[in-house]
């Protein structure tokens, strides 16, 4: 099924905007770097072992260029996102953020893969943005600090390269053991910034939503956007993501009791519209691809 990759990264999206209504529920006083660092490990961790016992991965043979780069730029959009936070607000910071790398991946895909963007992607992409800015408009206290903008657009970037990078290492690698390196190696590039280490997991009732997280929101949510990676464009899978936001709004509306306006509303309507049209638009358009690639070119000298 041609709409299973898209499936697959809504469905990895939709586990990472379960990360912030979890965090409501750890101690107050730890670090999002803490909490970045320990998910990292935990799920990194546990899927290490696994592909270790189930001899998936062969060190000596390992592409390890893409593993590190893309360990290196998750662990820096971890850093460069919650820095950005503290300077302009979540609700400002997080619109920088989220709305400004899905043009950052397609750029990125079109100078160095030469694969440009699809006219469905543009359309898709637009209206997830403005719906990602309505959603965001009216939540919170925002700051135009050009520091805090700065460093958020530079997360933006962060999270576009590890999507491209992502996607040449699963072409040589298998998801799980993929994961699993990637996450191992960003945990121990957080670990040392963490200052609370690890061990604050057990203190009060941190260790059962930090378990989700690692193992929800990080194993087995990265598992299935690498998946859905494979068969998609990047530029592609990190409109997708955006799914991520309207997951956090929906939780926080339901779960927490938190209110959305008018303009949100519309917000979520847009977002909705642009993965609608980007998940059956971008099918359609993989089919037309292949359909051309398939169809021999016919030479009208010869037939004539």
């Amino acid at each position: 099924m041609r709409i299973l990759p898209y499936i697959f990264v809504l469905f990895a999206a939709m586990l990472w905007g379960t990360v912030g209504t979890t965090q409501t529920y750890l101690q107050e006083g730890v670090s999002s770097i803490a909490v970045a660092a320990t998910r990292s490990l935990i799920g990194g961790g546990v899927l290490l072992i696994a592909a270790l016992a189930m001899r998936k991965i062969n060190f000596k043979k390992w592409s390890w260029k893409w593993t590190i780069l893309a360990a290196l730029t998750i662990a820096l959009f971890q850093c460069l996102f919650f820095t950005s936070v503290r300077f302009t607000g979540v609700a400002l910071g997080t619109v920088v953020t989220i709305g400004s790398s899905p043009v950052f991946a397609g750029i990125i895909e079109w100078i160095f893969w030469k694969r440009k963007p699809s006219k469905v992607w543009g359309v898709a992409t637009l209206l997830a943005i403005v719906g990602c800015v309505l959603l965001f408009v009216n939540k919170g206290e925002a700051t135009v600090d050009p520091l805090g903008i700065a460093l958020a657009l530079s997360a933006g970037v962060m999270f576009a390269i590890y999507t491209n990078c992502s996607k040449q290492l699963t072409e040589n690698e298998e998801t799980l053991p993929a994961v699993a390196m990637t996450f191992t190696l960003c945990a121990i590039m957080l670990l040392p910034f963490s200052q609370q280490g690890v061990t604050w997991i057990f203190e009060g009732q941190n260790l059962f939503p930090m378990l989700f997280m690692a193992l929800a929101a990080t194993s087995l949510a990265y598992i299935f956007y690498l998946a859905g990676l494979e068969k998609i464009s990047s530029s592609s899978a990190v409109t997708l993501s955006l799914a991520e936001p309207l997951t956090a709004f929906i939780l926080g509306v339901f779960l927490i009791g938190e209110y959305l306006s008018p303009t949100s509303w519309i917000g979520v309507a847009m977002l909705l519209g642009g993965i609608v049209v980007l998940t059956l638009g971008g099918r359609k358009t993989v089919a037309s691809v292949k359909q051309d690639e398939t169809t021999p070119n016919l030479d009208l000298k010869e037939i004539g």
